[in-house]
């Protein structure tokens, strides 16, 4: 499995028990109160329906008082333990009660004379934790639904069997539950893997065309230019050493790279009258050589991920005092990249064998570089690259086209997530 298999795995694990930890006990209270309210309803249904027997809903005329204790009787000892009724008036006309009723009767809240119009009920512990159920049910005749002609309260308390069957069937609830967010995490942890590998391919397949069409166009420069394209390499291995001492990441990495492998791509609007041309250029003919900045601005402008390398392209002749072209730009004012990049043209420049000269040793380069710090260069980046100076010298003297390839691909890898 890996790394990212990894941390897709352990964070869909986590939110999948956060979710099962959230949801579990809501599942709990939500079934418990599912139970609590059927067994409330069924309560009040079955009384009712006993009242109803007894002729004990519309509590007037001489017979009232009776069928009242005959009802309260009959609801006592079944679904309830102490069950009282009063006429419309709020008068109790009957009481009955069981032995649990009757020891539980003094330890009751106590509530003033009926008046209510819709039925509620009440559920609280008592001081001995035995739970118990109050219902509060208004009466109403068939003929006038909307009279109240009497009220029935009745007290349950529920036995110790049923409050362990509730709270075991809301554990089984909250387990089901739990165990459905548990069992949903491992079905999508494969589906994000697979989503997320085909995006990663995608994404890859679309990044090499890039690099690519990056290298064709570096060495189509080289081409021209009559070199190998190794320079295009070495630069921007360079550069990309600089930046991760200067502890660049993610996308102005990448800009650095495809920056500084692309700064001379202008070069190709050059003519090869001038571009070719042996000797020192004249005047006209550098103005149109500085040409190639501007030309290759325009190359990368608006080609979407190319636009990244718009820094170096167009400041890669900049110079910290001022002095160099196109814009003559100064200090913090010349991008970043620009500087970084400076430095390593510069070195690869001194130290590498090139078509018309021989390589200078390191002592005479880094004597070069030290000597235009402060007037060419940061001084910021040349702390920078002075620590590992050494090292990337003798590195890329024992380079070839290929060897220096492979370094810079090793470093696009990294820096581009693939």
């Amino acid at each position: 499995m890996n790394s990212f298999n990894k941390r897709t795995a352990v964070r869909i694990a986590v939110v999948s028990a956060l979710l099962a930890a959230l949801v579990s006990p809501v599942a709990w209270f939500v079934a418990y109160k599912g139970a609590e309210d059927g067994t409330v309803w069924l309560a009040i249904d079955e009384s009712r329906r006993l009242l109803h027997h007894f002729g004990a809903i519309t509590l007037t005329g001489p017979e009232a008082g009776d069928n009242a204790r005959k009802a309260a009787s009959a609801l006592a000892g079944g679904l309830f333990d102490i069950a009282e009724i009063y006429d419309g008036q709020g008068v109790k006309l009957a009481q009955a009660m069981t032995e649990e009723g009757e020891a539980v009767e003094q330890q009751l809240p106590s509530h003033v004379r009926p008046a209510y119009r819709a039925g509620f009920h009440e559920s609280f512990r008592l001081e001995d934790r035995r739970w118990v159920l109050r219902v509060f049910v208004p009466l109403r005749g068939a003929a006038e639904a909307d009279r109240i002609t009497g009220y029935f309260e009745g007290v349950r308390v529920v036995p110790a069997w049923q409050r362990e069957q509730m709270r075991t069937n809301a554990l089984n609830a909250a387990l089901m539950v739990g165990f459905a967010s548990l069992l949903c995490g491992t079905a999508i942890y494969p589906v994000v893997v697979r989503l997320s590998a085909d995006n990663e391919r995608k994404a890859r397949e679309i990044l090499d065309s890039h690099l690519s069409m990056m290298e064709a166009l570096g060495r189509a420069v080289a081409m021209r230019d009559s070199d190998t394209g190794a320079h295009n390499f070495r630069v921007a291995w360079l550069a990309a050493r600089i930046g991760e001492r200067l502890g660049l990441r993610g996308r102005a990495m990448q800009s650095l790279i495809v920056g500084s492998f692309l700064h001379d791509v202008g070069k190709i609007s050059i003519p090869d009258a001038i571009l070719l041309k042996p000797g020192k250029l004249d005047a006209e003919e550098s103005k149109i050589m500085h040409t190639h900045v501007a030309h290759g601005e325009e190359i990368v402008s608006g080609i979407g991920w190319l636009e990244d390398a718009n820094a170096v392209v167009a400041a890669h002749h900049e110079k910290w005092d001022g002095s160099g072209y196109p814009r003559k730009l100064s200090g913090d004012e010349i991008p970043l990249a620009a500087r970084i990049f400076a430095v390593a043209d510069v070195f690869d420049a001194l130290s590498s064998k090139r078509p018309y000269k021989e390589p200078m040793g390191f002592e005479t380069t880094m004597s070069i570089l030290e000597a235009d710090t402060g007037s060419h260069f940061d001084a910021h980046v040349m702390a920078a690259f002075r620590p590992i100076a050494r090292e990337v010298f003798n590195r890329l003297g024992q380079c070839n086209e290929e060897d220096v390839r492979r370094l810079l691909e090793e470093r696009v890898r990294f820096h581009f997530g693939v």
